[in-house]
């Protein structure tokens, strides 16, 4: 063999050597990534070659499928009162990926989770049949608070105390999943994408905002905590009006003539007392009342219920000014409603505070459980005597104070109102808040419920978390213990 081909032939097995090298580098390392590749289509003609597990509430399914006239992906998805429910289900749409626990179950609900396969299953690839995800929603809770939301712009969430269950979770405006569903719905997807209400955005759990009053909880429980005040009824040590710490800047009440100087615990929730929170987060100082608000849930960067909820924050590296506006929650404090339904029910289930979460089992084709979440472990907030104490005082709140439109007939119902500044000097209209439990004797029954509401259309002087939040909050806890 001349020299030529010796050298020609030594380059073609090179050359072969180098193919085969990077044959088994993609199809053994890079093989995944491929296969996971939002861009790979024959994830999402897998995803819609068979009809979709359900999202399942109350026993019923509020999605379905529908089998599609033309192109190369079988099945879309469908649901059952989407409105109602889309806050709890996202969507799941062949041309925008899914949200929410369509996304978040996308390989149980179509079939592509391990958990489904048996050994051969899994060896060959093949696509099993898919399962299902049961929530712990209740429907009633559901439609009491989307019906009392109304045309309002806000969210309200409902959470059983004890067991951390979310019964309700509702986001308005809200949209019908089921018309983006398909690949030719890009009209619908930009006008969602466009509205300025932004629809798509689950206001109960990713749209922090102001707490207002209702973050006087946090600060109460502080207090009690700390030993700076002994009980609800011991009288504070607050001037009426407060000037603010190194400034002249005086911090007014809402209720001028409301008994705000020195005032009780009680009779400053009952009021809303501004004087009395902000001097208290005073102080405190803000280190404390950072610690108390992490144990009810605030600065948790990994929220999951299953879905993600934004972070709730109370600051750090405050002055004193800044540390008594967080005490009527304000400066750069904000939370989530279901941060707000946390506080409550935390206080309610006697200081212990159960993990939320809205899914109580996930299962295969077979109804078998592959995930059972419900039973969460619950953890310390405050003491039974402070939780006791403070639900006294907002018993009183709702029996004789700011939050008298939550009252139901033969249930004890606490609470605390909030109205949250917005804008530069609240130049825009306020935030409305309600934070709330019920307790109902009769059934045993009872239920967490925070309300916001972000924009109601109403005239700025008629905001007010009695008058606009409360309601909201009243028929959603009757319809969750059964009034």
């Amino acid at each position: 063999m001349n020299k030529t081909i010796r050298r020609a032939s030594v380059f073609c097995l090179l050359m072969v050597l180098a193919l085969l090298v990077r044959a088994t580098w993609v199809q053994a390392y890079q093989g995944k990534a491929l296969a996971d590749d939002k861009n790979n289509r024959r994830n999402t003609i897998a995803q819609y070659a068979q009809p979709l597990g359900n999202i399942i509430v109350a026993g019923s399914p509020v999605t379905g499928s529908k089998k599609t006239e033309v192109g190369d992906l079988a099945y879309k998805r469908t649901y059952t009162n989407g409105q109602l429910y889309s806050a709890v289900t996202g969507y799941s749409s062949q041309a925008y990926g899914s949200t929410q626990l369509e996304g978040i179950y996308s390989d149980v609900l179509d079939g592509t989770d391990n958990r489904l396969k048996n050994p051969a299953d899994v060896i060959t690839g093949k696509q099993t049949e898919p399962g299902d995800v049961v929530t712990t929603i209740d429907p009633a809770v559901q439609k009491a608070a989307y019906e009392a939301l109304g045309e309002k712009k806000g969210a309200a969430v409902a959470v059983d105390p004890k067991s951390g269950r979310i019964l309700g979770m509702v986001s308005t405006p809200s949209y019908d999943p089921s018309k983006i569903s398909g690949t030719t719905d890009g009209d619908t997807w930009q006008q969602l994408l466009k509205d300025q209400d932004k629809p798509l955005v689950n206001r109960a759990l990713r749209q922090p905002l102001p707490p207002g009053s209702t973050f006087k909880l946090v600060v109460a429980a502080a207090a009690l905590e700390d030993g700076i005040h002994g009980s609800v009824d011991e009288k504070t040590d607050s001037p009426n009006p407060y000037t603010l710490p190194n400034t002249r800047t005086v911090l007014k009440n809402e209720n001028a003539s409301a008994p705000c100087e020195n005032a009780t615990l009680r009779t400053a929730l009952k009021f809303s007392c501004n004087n009395v929170f902000a001097k208290l987060a005073v102080d405190l100082g803000q280190d404390k009342v950072k610690a108390m608000s992490e144990k009810f849930g605030f600065n948790t960067e990994k929220l999951d219920v299953p879905v993600r909820a934004s972070e709730s924050v109370y600051p750090s590296g405050m002055d004193k000014p800044q540390t008594a506006l967080t005490g009527i929650g304000q400066f750069e404090v904000t939370a989530t409603p279901l941060q707000m339904a946390m506080v409550s029910a935390a206080l309610a289930n006697g200081g212990e505070l159960a993990s939320p979460h809205m899914v109580s089992k996930v299962t295969d084709g077979d109804g078998n459980n592959l995930e059972e979440p419900d039973g969460a472990d619950s953890e310390r907030v405050v003491s039974s005597s402070t939780a006791e104490q403070l639900r006294s005082a907002m018993v009183t709140v709702v029996k004789d104070g700011t939050g008298t439109n939550a009252q139901i007939d033969g249930t004890e119902v606490g609470g605390k109102t909030g109205t949250a500044q917005h804008g530069v000097e609240n130049s825009k209209t306020p935030y409305a808040w309600f934070t709330s439990y019920a307790k109902d004797s009769s059934s045993g029954k009872e239920v967490a419920v925070a309300v916001l509401v972000e924009d109601s259309g109403a005239a700025r002087s008629e905001v007010s978390g009695n008058g606009l939040a409360a309601p909201i909050a009243q028929k959603t806890m009757k319809a969750a213990i059964g009034r």
